[in-house]
């Protein structure tokens, strides 16, 4: 198995790891159920670093594919979503999630002059992103089937449904009694 097949692999499973995280993490900051654990600063730059780290991971992944002997995939292969013969469909999920990395990595520093409505808006692709992510790798991962990666894909699965059901519930209704006090929720 050569140096670069190696880089290839561990990067791509670096790279879904760190998106994972980073999408766990964003939850985690938005669903609040950390409370007052940790401040809001900090939570978000570990957020932001997760997503830049992802980024670098996919950026090592495609490089090192791009000089590859073996697969010998070309630099429209590589960017260009739909171009690739090798597994068109998941090849072109991962040139897609690649983009939207950047997108939404970049969003944090163009915040101030898009919006915070627009920059949400990006954010919320981050789960669209994580899930082409997944069937990148589930599909055209050639580490798929070993146990390590089913915990990886199945473990990241669970914990972002919850906590986007979790993020998703309405708001419990808070009423007050006859003395003005807040009762339930």
């Amino acid at each position: 198995m050569s140096g670069e097949w190696i880089v290839i692999r561990g990067s791509g499973i670096v790279a879904f790891a760190l998106l994972s995280a980073t999408v766990i993490w964003g939850l985690l900051v938005s669903t609040k159920l950390l409370g007052r654990l940790v401040k809001a600063k900090p939570l978000t730059w570990f957020h932001e670093s997760l997503g830049i780290g992802a980024l670098l991971a996919t950026l090592v992944h495609v490089f090192v594919i791009s000089i590859h002997e073996f697969l010998e995939f070309s630099w429209a292969e590589i960017l260009i979503p739909g171009r690739s013969d090798w597994k068109t469909l998941p090849i072109a999920l991962g040139v897609v999630s690649l983009y939207g990395m950047v997108i939404v990595s970049f969003s944090f520093y163009f915040k101030k002059w898009i919006g915070q409505r627009a920059w949400r808006a990006i954010h919320y692709s981050s789960l669209g992103i994580f899930f082409a992510s997944l069937i990148h790798g589930i599909r055209a991962g050639s580490d798929t089937s070993h146990p390590m990666m089913i915990g990886l894909y199945a473990g990241s699965v669970v914990v972002v449904m919850l906590l986007l059901a979790h993020r998703l519930m309405p708001a419990p209704v808070k009423s007050t009694d006859a003395t003005g006090a807040v009762v339930g929720g």
